[in-house]
C-alpha cells in the first residue's frame, strides 16, 4: 500500500518522463558509440545518395537532387538517430536492471518507454529540421508544396522507429547484440524504401512490395510534401501503412517486451 509523504510535491507523468528523459540524456552523451550513429552518420550519407543521383534520370521521376536528397537524410536520421540509438539504449538499460528499478516506482510502462525514448526522438527531430534547412539552401531546394504532409510523415516516423526499436529490443539478447539486430530494417529500408532509389524509377512488381516497407510511407509522405504531387488516395495508403506498422511494433512490444536480463 503507497504512502504519500508530507510536503512531497505532487508528480505527473509529464514531470516523471522528463526526469528521466534528463537523465538519458545524460547516459548517452557518455555513450561515443551511440552518438557517433546519432549525430554524424545521418550528416555524412546523404552525400552518397547526392552521388547517387548523378547517374540516375531523376526528371523522368519527376524529381531533381534536392528531392530525393531530402528525403533521404530524414530517413538516415529516423534509423540511425532514433531507431538504431534506442535499440541498443532499451538492452542495455535491461540488462544492467536500470528498467526494473524503474519499474518499482511511480512510472508507469509506457512512461519508462516513452521517457527513455524522448532525447533520441527530440535529436532525431532537430537533426531533421537541420537537414531540411541545410537542403534547402545547398541543394537550392525550394519551400514544400504540401508541408502538413511532410510534417505528418516525420511526426509518424519518429513514433514508427522508436516503437521499432522497443520491438527490436524485445528479441535481442545483449548490448553486443544490439549492434546486430538493427541490421536488417536498416538496410532493408535503405534499398527499398526509395532512399537512393525512388519508387518511380523501380519496376511495378518491386515497387509494390518496397511500399509495405516501414519507412517507405515516411519517405513517401516527405518527399511528397516538397514536391505536391502526392494524391489524397497516395497520402492515405502511406499514413495507413505507417500507422499500421506501429500498431504491429506496439503489440509486439506489449505481448514480447522484457523488464529484466535475458539469461
Amino acid at each position: 500500500m503507497s504512502t504519500v509523504v508530507q510536503g512531497a510535491a505532487p508528480t505527473t507523468p509529464l514531470s516523471r518522463m522528463t526526469a528521466l528523459a534528463r537523465a538519458e540524456l545524460t547516459l548517452l552523451g557518455r555513450t561515443r558509440g551511440a552518438l557517433v550513429a546519432a549525430l554524424f552518420v545521418p550528416l555524412v550519407l546523404p552525400v552518397s545518395v547526392r552521388s547517387a543521383a548523378q547517374e540516375m534520370d531523376l526528371a523522368e521521376a519527376g524529381l531533381n537532387t534536392g528531392t530525393l536528397v531530402l528525403p533521404a537524410a530524414v530517413g538516415f536520421s529516423l534509423l540511425f538517430a532514433v531507431y538504431s540509438v534506442l535499440v541498443g539504449s532499451f538492452v542495455v538499460r535491461r540488462e544492467e536492471l536500470v528498467l526494473k528499478r524503474l519499474r518499482t516506482g511511480e512510472l508507469r510502462d509506457v512512461e519508462i518507454l516513452a521517457g527513455s525514448a524522448l532525447p533520441a526522438v527530440l535529436t532525431g527531430l532537430a537533426q531533421c529540421l537541420l537537414l531540411a534547412v541545410g537542403c534547402s539552401v545547398l541543394l537550392d531546394l525550394s519551400a514544400p508544396s504540401a508541408p502538413h504532409l511532410a510534417v505528418l510523415g516525420l511526426l509518424l516516423g519518429l513514433v514508427l522507429c522508436a516503437a521499432l526499436a522497443a520491438a527490436t529490443a524485445s528479441f535481442t539478447r545483449t548490448g553486443e547484440s544490439a549492434q546486430v539486430t538493427p541490421m536488417p530494417l536498416l538496410l532493408v529500408s535503405m534499398a527499398g524504401s526509395g532512399m537512393f532509389v525512388p519508387m518511380d524509377l523501380l519496376p511495378d512488381k518491386v515497387a509494390s512490395v518496397c511500399e509495405l516497407l516501414p519507412l517507405t510511407p515516411v519517405v513517401t509522405l516527405v518527399r511528397g510534401g516538397w514536391t505536391g504531387d502526392l494524391s489524397g488516395a497516395e497520402a492515405l495508403g502511406a499514413v495507413a501503412t505507417a500507422v499500421a506498422w506501429t500498431v504491429l511494433a506496439v503489440f509486439a512490444v506489449r505481448r514480447w517486451f522484457r523488464w529484466e536480463p535475458r539469461r
